[in-house]
């Protein structure tokens, strides 16, 4: 699919916008140009470093149509993007630098700017990103060809470009996160020269995106990030591996840190070198004989395990960038497709978008992220389980939907979560989630349900999570008539399940699924530590030694992957 591409700059006629004021303006040959795109902060910014020690550096942010016009763009990503470029903004002003935030195309800005500089060397981090970033950056690798510009990208996470095997990746991983992070620049020129505009930070209103639905969006920018990590790894994070599961205590407990991770305004290599200070001086203090909570070590371990798996999801789109629109294991196409695109389907998941499909828990989960910009792990993984298999929804258009919604849309992970929680991939246990069993397990007393699904309120909490099983004369002491003031599930929760197992059968036990999941599995499974490469990796598949390798189940107990990636 190619993006519609602009026909034309907005930026015809007349310059308009804010230019950048300082000593006299010259092209010149030695000018550096670092892109900033999801990596919005000065701290361990390997390309701003790098563009520094080879000539006077200009910064440059696009703020591209393509992108905000995009099917997962939402005014909240915009509205978050505008506060880290805020203080960015002011960061390079107070250091002497040229930070220019321009609205267009990013071929047609990048020759803009080349005429006005002369710039031969562009400056940016890898990005895997969707199919409208990887055919962009296609498009600006032909125009530096043309113009004979030197483009150096650098890494700024665990994933891998041209990667041939998983083999050793974990280790690779480990490798990149290890190393040293540079003091950040104090100075970032040396004046600013007159003649270049900037349009400034533009928010969501001026983008022509709208006004921002959430109410509780977490704040973007890199001090807030240094906050929140700091918040997470001294304060909030004591009981991360007992309170990760419930929408009621993950709202604290969970790092918070992945709309920081998303948009860059820290880095992975920054979070996970502060995780392992804080671990060596938990064991310092255990030695010591200080008071200290024993629940801290083992937060901060499954906290490091999770950003290591952060980068192995993001990993996968790298490879393959076709999981964006395609199924991983082909042999589940034509699946839900036809049933989707059906009047039923189609007023299933607008039912499932406004968070009315008579499922409490998921309902509450729905709206409540929509209103805030964030869901912990457990609650985003039922709510695209029932979609996928209670209401047999194909996980694309339910994907798009939770883009939008999610202040930490990392394409990466979350079209591959999204297929992985439709049993789609061939590789990874079937888990079928029970909205009765979270909303009785996670919300007991029905105060998140309550909370944003304020029809139930006066719902007695032994009927909270099924209230379809009040009696007439119960609904309406309740002040809630299924079917008036809340619907009726959209589904049969148990027969729905009972279909959906059958079908995933029926497709997982004929041997070219068990062919094609092999091949997934050869392509994209994990490697733990030295063990289990090439042939070994193979021969451990075929033994069924891997979990992907169980057959269909209801909810199995979760291992740490599976726990929260979206801290």
């Amino acid at each position: 699919m190619n993006p519609t591409r602009p026909t034309g700059s907005i930026h015809a006629g007349p310059p308009t916008g804010r230019s950048v004021r300082g000593p006299i303006f010259a092209r010149r040959a030695d000018w550096q140009v670092v892109w900033f795109k999801r990596d919005l902060r000065i701290g361990d910014h390997a390309p701003l470093m790098e563009a520094l020690q080879q000539g006077p550096v200009i910064g440059l942010y696009l703020y591209e149509p393509e992108l905000l016009e995009s099917p997962e763009w939402d005014a909240s990503h915009s509205r978050f993007i505008a506060e880290a470029l805020r203080e960015l903004e002011s960061e390079w002003t107070r250091r002497g630098g040229c930070l220019l935030l321009r609205r267009g195309e990013a071929v047609e800005q990048l020759e803009r700017l080349h005429r006005e500089t002369g710039f031969v060397r562009l400056w940016s981090h890898e990005e895997t990103g969707n199919r409208l970033t990887f055919d962009r950056d296609l498009r600006v690798v032909r125009w530096c060809r043309e113009r004979g510009i030197d483009w150096q990208e650098r890494r700024q996470d665990g994933v891998v470009r041209r990667l041939r095997s998983r083999d050793g990746w974990a280790e690779r991983w480990a490798k990149s996160m290890s190393g040293r992070i540079e003091s950040s620049p104090e100075v970032l020129g040396s004046g600013r020269p007159t003649g270049l505009v900037s349009d400034g930070v533009l928010g969501p209103e001026q983008l022509g995106l709208g006004p921002v639905i959430p109410i509780e969006l977490q704040r973007g920018g890199e001090t807030a990030a240094r906050e929140v990590l700091g918040s997470f790894l001294e304060e909030r994070g004591v009981g991360y591996r007992a309170e990760m599961s419930s929408p009621l205590t993950a709202w604290t407990a969970c790092s918070r840190l992945s709309a920081h991770l998303a948009w860059g305004c820290v880095s992975m290599r920054t979070v996970h070198q502060a995780a392992g200070h804080r671990q060596e001086a938990l064991r310092a203090m255990l030695s010591a004989g200080e008071p200290l909570d024993r629940r801290w070590s083992g937060a901060i371990a499954s906290f490091q395990a999770r950003l290591r798996w952060h980068c192995h999801f993001m990993q996968k789109l790298e490879d393959e960038p076709r999981i964006e629109f395609e199924n991983f294991n082909p042999v589940y196409d034509g699946l839900r497709e036809a049933f989707t695109e059906s009047e039923e389907g189609q007023q299933r998941l607008e039912a499932w978008r406004q968070g009315r499909i008579g499922f409490p828990m998921v309902d509450a989960c729905l709206r409540a992220v929509r209103a805030t910009g964030w869901l912990n792990f457990r609650m985003r993984a039922l709510v695209m389980s029932v979609a996928s298999y209670h209401l047999w929804l194909h996980w694309r258009p339910t994907a798009i939907h939770l883009a939008r919604c999610f202040l930490d849309f990392e394409p990466g992970i979350h079209f591959s979560q999204a297929q992985m929680q439709s049993g789609t991939t061939g590789i990874n246990t079937v888990r079928i989630y029970s909205p009765t069993r979270q909303a009785l397990e996670q919300d007991p007393k029905g105060v998140f349900i309550r909370r944003w699904v304020p029809e139930l309120a006066g719902v007695p909490d032994v009927f909270l999570a099924e209230p379809w099983r009040m009696t007439r004369s119960q609904q309406e002491a309740a002040r809630c008539v299924i079917g008036v003031d809340y619907p009726a599930p959209r589904v049969d929760p148990r027969r729905s399940v009972i279909e959906a197992k059958e079908r995933i059968a029926r497709v997982r036990s004929s041997a070219a699924a068990r062919e094609a999941s092999r091949r997934v599995y050869l392509r994209h499974g994990s490697r733990k530590g030295h063990a289990f490469r090439g042939a070994d990796a193979e021969a451990r598949y075929r033994q069924g030694l891997l979990s992907e390798a169980q057959g269909p189940g209801a909810e199995p107990e979760h291992g740490p992957v599976q726990q929260e990636l979206f801290g």
